[in-house]
């Protein structure tokens, strides 16, 4: 569907977004980025997703500065408070249960530059989301296939935990963890990617 033009590295260990720049056929390799990726005191969603983003692809630009470099973050928030990846069974049933029957939101910040020339984007994107009731034996059954524990909020839209969600408000990929809209966008402007096929005569 598309062709990279350019060398690109996803800064990046999530299978998810690996899955998403395949399906659109770019070629790209992984360098895992190694941060501190805590929250500032009074820091907002926005600016901290923004902020892992750009530190993200800092950190993998600094020992690629040739490759365009694309990085991302994402967060649940609900609240106010962000919810990061659960670090056991009692906080990802704590999650669950907060998230049951409300509102949240998910922020997705991504950073693309080149190290070398200092070119670059950055996006943050918002999409809200809507829990349906969860009872203590549904949070239970869920907290046993193991999906929560690698996921942002403790759930995974994509998987099997596509069942707790009863309505969405904006962009899908975003909540698995790339806007591919806004991302796409981005990287054709900057002209990083093209469309596949023959070039035009």
């Amino acid at each position: 569907m598309f062709r990279a033009t350019a060398p690109l590295v996803l800064a990046s260990g999530s299978p998810r977004r690996r899955d998403f720049l395949a399906d659109l056929g770019l070629a790209f390799v992984v360098q895992k980025a190694e941060i501190d990726e805590a929250a500032r005191p009074g820091e907002e969603p926005s600016a901290f997703v923004a902020r892992l983003a750009r530190e993200k692809a800092e950190y993998v630009a600094g020992r690629h500065p040739a490759p365009w470099i694309l990085a991302a973050d994402t967060v649940v928030v609900v609240e106010q408070r962000i919810l990061g990846k659960p670090g056991d069974g009692d906080e990802a049933l704590e999650m669950l249960r907060l998230l049951s029957g409300r509102w949240h939101e998910v922020w997705t910040g991504f950073r693309i530059m080149q190290g070398q020339s200092g070119l670059g984007a950055s996006r943050e994107v918002c999409t809200r989301v809507r829990f349906m009731d969860l009872s203590p034996a549904l949070c239970a059954a869920y907290l046993r296939t193991g999906e929560p524990f690698d996921k942002a909020g403790g759930y995974g839209i994509q998987g099997k935990g596509a069942f707790l969600v009863a309505e969405i408000k904006g962009s899908y990929t975003n909540v698995v963890g790339l806007p591919i809209a806004e991302l796409l966008a981005e990287l054709l402007r900057l002209r990083i990617i093209a469309p596949a096929g023959k070039p035009a005569v």
